[in-house]
Formats: structure tokens, C-alpha cells, sequence
């Protein structure tokens, strides 16, 4: 029978090909001549082309992505396998498969190959590129509604982007713009859920928040069957040239199948990424279900709590905390339950796809390492089981009463050594500046050094950052100046400024790392990551009804996701900086507060008013988001450092300027050149 098969397959795999492509309509303009058009037109300053084309870009790329998924997962459905088949019934079913998604997908979308798009044009969608020129475009229109919208669309994916920020802050001010215009046009649902499930839950509005859960999973499972879906589409094969790919059938469905598997196995790191980021949320799915059985306890259904202590313990199995509160939930209610189904069908299909992905990447010659599956982002730390959207460091407390439990904060800080200066005050610690591994301290310096720093600033800064010649990288309403401890030197070697004072700026930014060292109790040394001798003047005419900030909340060593509650430790962030410090010069200004914020950048948690010798000190890390605000008189003048414990990272410029300072005590450096060559580590 199955030899008779083969002509009957292919034939009727080519009838239903050509029926289709008969019965085909009206087609979908490709996205990426919409997007070509819309941008020709903006530079054309067309801006009601620039609209009308991206926004059609925009619905063709979302229409062509929801055919492609709809059509592989309804052929996929109509064409399955039977639990035993033979060869030719394995291509039977293939052969049906292409042709039934090949005849959907261009019912709607036209010839295939009209969608084929370029790299550089998926990474500009991906980048969420089209929301820039929507937001400019809507701008000139005199619509700011809708460019607010495209310009929140565009900053959830660009945190960093300063200008965009600064629009966003403008068009809040701006009238007939409301809080619900700042809507994120491409949020995915499940994250967009799972964070409103997690603010409800830091209120204490368990009901909602147990609502809010439930639907994001949901819409989880929904995103990863849609993932799955589209990475049945073609794949890239690195290294090898398809038209003399010369393996054997088999060994090339192997190697394709691997890919596909390899796709599907990033969509668990491709859903818990939020826009814009390059790290996945960590152990994101299994939290659902953690945050679950939590709510569910504090709102007495016990049953749900205890269904989701379980479901976690099959991400995790043997994790202690959870399995203490399985103990509890069973001893209260007197039975055992059993885990959620959507997880344990979820987790069988993974282990599989896993294995067959392992055996696969051994055929190519690849080296797959599965590593930590659900703790995406590294390895996993159990006193930290729910992050973000609570205070502190929390574990499960295991009791025996129901109405104990609880969370604790249980982080240990590590601060309060040695002032090791006479003159040296402590003023707050972390606890009266309400956050951790935070301290402020006066008189690190005298008034006399403050006005000598002050002096030597405005003699050896620069307009713009002092390292990449950036004019006013903040605000444009402040002239924004700076210099290395190096540029100084140089300075006083060449007699255009005291060398004394170049000395005085060099020796007070290591008074600064010493007591930095000593006071947080490190037990390794702090090298020197940046030094920056800085000013920001407020620029005259400039100041009224300001609404934005000198420096904009940010942390040192991460990207702030306000949104996500989160801070992505990755590129462009100096992800290497351990600890930073800001001495002041002066308090003679308007302006110009020092402020820590939560981690949502609004909620201000501490101030602080610069004056001369007052230092404040810090963690880099997303526990201490500060920043500046507006300097609208005057100058504010300070000594910005950034610490390292990992002397890899170690300061270029510090280096150099050492090696000055040992030439200078040993008196070899008279009567002699200085071959001084600046070189900036950022």
C-alpha cells in the first residue's frame, strides 16, 4: 500500500496547492515598502504620508505575523502524525502540511517572496524604529494625543533614549494630552498582565492580583504556542552554502528540525524579555505560579494555594521554601492536591524538545549547554524568590500556624566602618536615607579645598561631559562642563593651572575611595572606574516652567526599567561599577537636589542638599536609582566617582595619572616632557 502512496501524495499535495492560490483575493501590501515610503516621505516633510504609510507598516507586519501562526497552527491541526507511521506516511503528512500553509498564508499575503524583509528592517521594527517617525510626524501635525502615544510606544523599547525622555516629560504638560494617552501600542499581554498582577500584589489587593495572575497565564500560554508557531518558519544555516549542501536527506531534516528546536527553546527567554532589554525577567513563568499560592492563601482559598505550591515545585523540585508551604497547605487541609495541567503538559513537551535538541546539536557538532532553564538570567538565589515589586530581600518563613505566615526582609548590610578622617561626620545612614548600602557625610573636605576645586574647574573644564564631548548630555536648559584627573595634571605640568591644585583634586578623589572602602566594610580593594570634576550652570532664559530633571533617575551600573520594576544589568550600562560617591563644592545655587527615588523613578525616597565637603555614597546597583534636579540658578559644582572591585575595570586615565604622581615624588619628571596621552575607558 505505502508504495503505491508516494505519486497520490505529491499529486494531491499540488492540486491543493494551485486550488488555493486560485481562491485567492485580495493580498497584503508588504511592510517594508510601507515603512520605505513612510520614511521617504519624512524626508520629504510629508508628514500625512509619513502617517498613513507607517501606520499601514505597522498593521501589515502584525497582519502578516497573525496569518503565519494561524495558518501553521490550523494546518498543523488538519495534518497530524499518527502514533505509528511509516516513512513515506511521515512525508505524506509534511508534504500536506507545506502545501496547506503555503496555500493559506499566500490566500492572504500574496506570493510568499514579496514578504521576504530584510534584516535591518526587522531590527528597526524590533527596535520599534516606526513609533520615532509616528511621534515626529504627529508633532508637526499639531497631535499630540497620538505622539504621545507613539513616543511612550517607542521609550518602553528605548529607556535610554534622553530625548525621547524629555519629549514624554513635554507632552505631559501639554493640553488635551491625558494619562490614557500613554499607552504602549505593542505591549505583549502576558507581561502587560503579569505587571499589573504584581502592583496589586505589593497593595495587598490579593483578589485582584489572583484575577491578574490567572489571566496572565493565560495569555502566556497563548504567547508561547504563537512562538512556537513562527519558528516553523525558514531558519538560517551559519556556515553552510545551500546550494552545494551536499548532506543526505535525513542529515539535512535533522539539521533543520534542530534549528526549529533551538527557536522554540528561546521562546521561554524571548517571553520573559521586556522591550528594549537583552536579559530576560528571572525564573519569570514559575513566578506566576509562587505569587499564586500566596494570594490564594491570603485570600483563604487554600485549595488554589496549594494546586500552585505544587505546580512551582515541578519547575524547581525539592526548592525548600515551597516545600514547607506544601506541608502547610496539606496539614490544613487535610488532603493532598496535584499540580495545574497547563504546566505539566507544558513542562512534558519541554523535557522532550530538550533532549531531541541536545541529541540534535551533538549531530550538527554543536555545543548545547541547557544550563538553568527557568533562571534565565543566571543562576538562581533562593533568599531573592520574588523580586521586583517588594522591598528588600524576602524568603518564606516555614511555620506551623496558618496565621504566620509571612515575609521578612532578612538582607544583611554590611556598612558603618571607620570614617578613617578626624573631621570626617556621619550624617544619615542607610536607614534614615530609607534604602540600602546609602550613607551621607560632611566636612570630607575643607572650605578652603572646596574654593581651590572650584577655582580649578573653571579653568580646566569643558563644555560638554569632559569625556566624550557631548554638549549638555542631560538637559539643553544647563551648560553641562567637566574634566579628568588626568586633563589636570596635564594642566599643571603645562603651568596653566597651580599644579598644587591639580594634586589637591587627584588626592581628595582618593580620601573619597578610602572612606568609601572603609565604610561599606568591603573586604577587597576598590579600584577607580571614572573621575569627573563637573559643573552644571543653569542657562539664563531657560528656566521657567521646567519640567525636567539635570540628570534623569538612572542607576550606575544597570538599565532602569521603571515599567518592569527591574534593572537589566547589561550593555550600555557600566555594568562593572560597584559603587559610586559625589562630593560637593558648593550649595550656592538654585536648584540642583540630589534624590534617590524607588524603583519606579517617581517615588523620591531621600534628598539631599549639596554643600561644600558633603558626600553622598552608594551601590551602583538598581537598589539606589537617583538623580538630579533641575539646577534653574546658579552653578553646582562636584566630584562625580565611580568605584570598581574588578580591576579589569580599572580606570585608563587613573592609571596614567599615577604614574604622574610617582614621577612627580620622586622628582624625576623635572627638566623633562611629559608624554601624556588621554585615553578614556567609557
Amino acid at each position: 500500500m505505502d508504495g503505491n502512496l508516494c505519486p497520490f501524495v505529491i499529486l494531491s499535495a499540488v492540486l491543493m496547492y494551485n486550488d488555493f492560490l486560485l481562491s485567492s483575493a485580495a493580498f497584503l501590501e508588504p511592510f517594508d515598502l510601507l515603512y520605505d515610503n513612510a520614511v521617504q516621505a519624512f524626508h520629504s516633510s510629508d508628514h500625512q504620508s509619513v502617517v498613513r504609510y507607517m501606520e499601514a507598516a505597522l498593521s501589515s507586519n502584525r497582519e502578516a505575523r497573525r496569518t503565519r501562526v494561524r495558518c501553521r497552527l490550523k494546518c498543523q491541526d488538519q495534518h497530524s502524525f499518527d502514533e505509528t507511521f511509516s516513512d513515506l506516511r511521515f512525508f505524506d503528512v509534511v508534504l500536506r502540511r507545506a502545501a496547506c500553509m503555503n496555500a493559506c498564508i499566500e490566500a492572504k499575503l500574496g506570493t510568499q517572496s514579496m514578504h521576504k524583509v530584510s534584516d535591518e528592517v526587522i531590527q528597526d521594527f524590533n527596535r520599534r524604529i516606526p513609533y520615532n517617525y509616528l511621534q515626529l510626524a504627529y508633532q508637526k501635525l499639531k497631535m499630540p494625543e497620538k505622539a504621545a502615544a507613539a513616543a511612550h510606544t517607542y521609550f518602553q523599547a528605548n529607556p535610554e533614549h534622553v530625548e525621547m525622555g524629555q519629549n514624554l516629560e513635554q507632552y505631559k504638560t501639554q493640553q488635551g494630552v491625558e494619562e490614557n494617552h500613554f499607552v504602549d501600542q505593542e505591549a505583549r499581554p502576558h507581561q502587560q498582565l503579569f505587571m499589573r498582577a504584581v502592583k496589586f500584589y505589593d497593595k495587598r489587593d490579593y483578589e485582584e492580583a489572583v484575577t491578574l495572575f490567572e489571566d496572565a497565564l493565560v495569555e502566556y500560554y497563548r504567547a508561547d504556542v504563537e512562538c512556537r508557531a513562527l519558528c516553523q518558519g525558514p531558519q538560517k544555516f551559519e556556515g553552510h552554502d545551500h546550494l552545494r549542501y551536499r548532506y543526505s536527506l535525513h542529515e539535512v531534516v535533522s539539521d533543520h528540525f534542530t534549528q526549529v528546536l533551538h527557536c522554540e527553546h528561546e521562546c521561554v527567554r524571548d517571553l520573559a524579555t521586556r522591550p528594549g532589554r537583552l536579559s530576560p525577567m528571572e525564573n519569570y513563568l514559575p513566578l506566576h505560579y509562587d505569587y499564586l499560592q500566596f494570594a490564594y492563601f491570603k485570600v483563604n482559598r487554600l485549595e488554589g494555594a496549594l494546586q500552585c505550591a505544587l505546580t512551582y515545585l515541578l519547575f524547581h523540585k525539592g526548592d525548600e521554601f515551597m516545600t514547607d508551604n506544601v506541608e502547610f497547605y496539606r496539614e490544613i487541609l487535610g488532603h493532598d492536591g496535584h499540580p495545574r495541567e497547563e504546566a505539566k503538559r507544558y513542562l512534558t513537551r519541554h523535557q522532550l524538545e530538550l533532549d531531541l535538541l541536545v541529541m540534535g546539536s551533538k549531530i550538527m557538532g554543536v555545543d548545547f549547554s541547557e544550563g538553568n532553564y527557568w533562571s534565565t538570567t543566571g543562576g538562581r538565589d533562593d533568599s531573592n524568590r520574588i523580586p521586583s515589586g517588594t522591598d528588600g530581600w524576602i524568603e518564606y518563613v516555614p511555620i506551623t500556624e496558618k496565621k504566620n505566615i509571612t515575609v521578612i526582609v532578612s538582607q544583611q548590610l554590611k556598612e558603618g566602618g571607620p570614617l578613617l578622617y578626624d573631621s570626617v561626620e556621619l550624617v544619615q545612614n542607610s536607614l534614615d536615607l530609607n534604602g540600602t548600602q546609602r550613607v551621607l557625610l560632611d566636612h570630607v573636605i575643607s572650605e578652603e579645598e572646596c574654593a581651590e576645586l572650584r577655582n580649578l574647574a573653571h579653568a580646566v573644564t569643558m563644555a560638554g561631559d569632559g569625556y566624550r564631548g557631548r554638549m549638555s548630555p542631560h538637559t539643553p536648559n544647563e551648560k553641562f562642563e567637566g574634566a579628568t584627573v588626568l586633563k589636570t595634571l596635564q594642566y599643571g605640568f603645562e603651568g596653566r593651572v597651580p599644579m598644587s591644585s591639580a594634586r589637591l583634586f587627584y588626592d581628595t578623589s582618593e580620601r573619597v575611595r578610602r572612606i568609601v572602602e572603609s565604610y561599606f566594610m568591603l573586604n577587597t580593594t576598590l579600584h577607580f572606574s571614572f573621575t569627573h570634576l563637573v559643573c552644571r550652570t543653569a542657562i539664563t532664559g531657560q528656566q521657567e516652567h521646567r519640567n525636567d530633571l539635570s540628570h534623569p533617575i538612572h542607576a550606575d551600573n544597570c538599565l532602569l526599567d521603571p515599567d518592569a520594576n527591574e534593572c537589566w544589568k547589561e550593555p550600555p550600562a557600566y555594568t562593572y561599577r560597584d559603587y559610586s560617591a559625589l562630593l560637593y563644592l558648593n550649595g550656592d545655587f538654585e536648584g540642583g537636589e540630589f534624590i534617590f527615588t524607588e524603583m519606579d523613578a517617581k517615588t523620591v525616597t531621600a534628598s539631599i542638599k549639596p554643600k561644600c565637603g558633603r558626600l553622598v555614597g552608594f551601590s551602583s546597583g538598581g537598589e539606589n536609582p537617583h538623580g538630579v534636579k533641575a539646577v534653574t540658578g546658579g552653578q553646582r559644582c562636584a566630584v562625580a566617582l565611580w568605584f570598581t572591585l574588578d580591576p579589569l575595570y580599572r580606570e585608563l586615565e587613573r592609571l596614567q595619572a599615577d604614574e604622574v604622581i610617582q614621577a612627580l615624588e620622586t622628582q624625576s619628571i623635572w627638566g623633562q616632557g611629559l608624554n601624556i596621552n588621554p585615553k578614556d575607558e567609557l
